[in-house]
């Protein structure tokens, strides 16, 4: 058996980022931008007004007056040139004139028809926002997944399009006669397939697209056919038949290539990976914890690599134990766990069953609290390592 780090570092070993595509900006939310954009002009691109109020020129104080001589709004500047004794009223986001150097606001300011007076006590800041404050043309943004925020900037760098890797396409198998898809009549020795609806899932909301394909029943015959319907996907995941019974047959289908089996895992050890005709392939064990857990520790690397993420392994948080724990065994354990927020460090509790077939459990745990192989035994108050969910 192998390590969880060496598997996944095998793992990340078969995957390379996919090509680029131009998307444009309006659908580019969450895709991967895999060249850095850059801006084509300055933001603001002129000096802005950050008030309503009246640009002016100098420092001027209480009692001075000043004759109104036009008006600029956002969109709409004002041509002329602002010289001592006048204002130009200006709202926020318009073009400060030349020879402003100083927004009045409003609040400070008594109007009298096509004159100012200015009031006492009225604030000292200029209230401008200089040419370029935001971003520069020539500055970049870096490669990254694209929040809306990202999407908000390069839109005011004047950005209509984006390159982005090709997402990658997953294509999902479960295997085995026990399994029938939601919604149709299992027989009482059958039992509902579910695993691949957490996966796909997952693959999704990390960037990939998923073909979820129909069940392959326990024979090679059935399962060849069900795998050439992968043709074409960058990345092909096996649910179940990766064990050594007679009826688990995915490692022994034609054409697939083993990089490993096995690892020192709890749950998840009956894990395989390689190539299926070329094709990098991941075969992630039946039972459903196990399955979901794998697939935050394995697949969705290897689909952030894909992407071009260049640190796509899951990162370790740090939490307080609120109980005792035993020393852990030859494999490392990954607990479904219970957070709990503080001012500090968060809080984390394993659940009392780990079984790798409660689903139940899993859905109440926001947290895998990592035990490390051989761990020693660990007391309340300790500071633990997790990953959440």
């Amino acid at each position: 058996m192998i390590t969880v780090e060496e598997a996944l570092t095998r793992c990340l070993a078969l995957v390379a980022p996919l090509q680029p595509e131009t998307v444009p900006l309006a659908q580019a939310a969450g895709r991967w931008m895999c060249a850095s954009a850059v801006a084509t002009r300055d933001q603001p691109p002129f000096a802005a007004s950050a008030m309503d109020g009246y640009a002016v020129q100098g420092n001027p104080g209480p009692d001075d007056n000043f004759l109104v001589i036009g008006e600029a709004g956002a969109g709409h500047a004002f041509e002329g040139t602002v010289g001592p004794g006048q204002a130009v009223r200006i709202f926020t986001g318009a073009p400060v004139p030349e020879g402003a150097t100083r927004v009045i606001i409003q609040e400070d300011v008594v109007r009298l028809d096509d004159r100012i007076l200015l009031k006492e006590g009225l604030d000292t800041a200029t209230h401008i926002r200089p040419r370029g404050q935001d971003f520069r043309a020539g500055d970049s943004l870096s490669p990254r997944r694209l929040r809306p925020t990202d999407l908000a900037l390069l839109a005011a760098m004047n950005i209509p399009v984006v390159q982005a890797t090709r997402k990658p396409v997953v294509a999902l198998v479960a295997t085995g006669d026990e399994l029938v898809m939601p919604g149709e009549d299992p027989r009482p020795d059958q039992i509902i397939a579910s695993n691949g609806f957490a996966l796909k899932a997952m693959v999704e909301a990390a960037g990939g697209e998923v073909r979820l394909l129909p069940i392959a029943r326990d024979t090679e015959a059935e399962l060849r056919i069900v795998l050439d319907l992968t043709e074409g996907a960058d990345l092909v995941v096996t649910i179940g038949g990766a064990s050594v019974g007679d009826h688990d047959l995915v490692g022994k289908v034609a054409g697939l290539e083993h990089s490993f089996w096995k690892l020192a895992l709890r749950p998840g050890k009956p894990l395989m990976a390689g190539r299926l005709n070329g094709v990098p392939m991941l075969g992630l064990p039946g039972n459903p914890v196990s399955a979901i857990v794998c697939g935050h520790l394995f697949l969705l690397p290897m689909v952030r690599a894909m992407l071009g993420d260049p640190a796509p392994a899951p990162l370790p948080r740090k939490a307080r134990l609120t109980v005792d724990l035993p020393a852990n065994g030859p494999r490392a354990h990954y607990m479904r766990a219970r957070l709990v927020q503080t001012d500090g460090l968060p809080e984390i509790a394993p659940f009392d069953r780990q079984d790798s077939a409660l689903l139940s459990i899993l859905g109440q745990a926001d947290a895998l609290l990592i035990r490390p192989i051989d761990a020693p035994a660990c007391r309340a108050g300790d500071t633990v390592p997790y990953l959440p969910l």
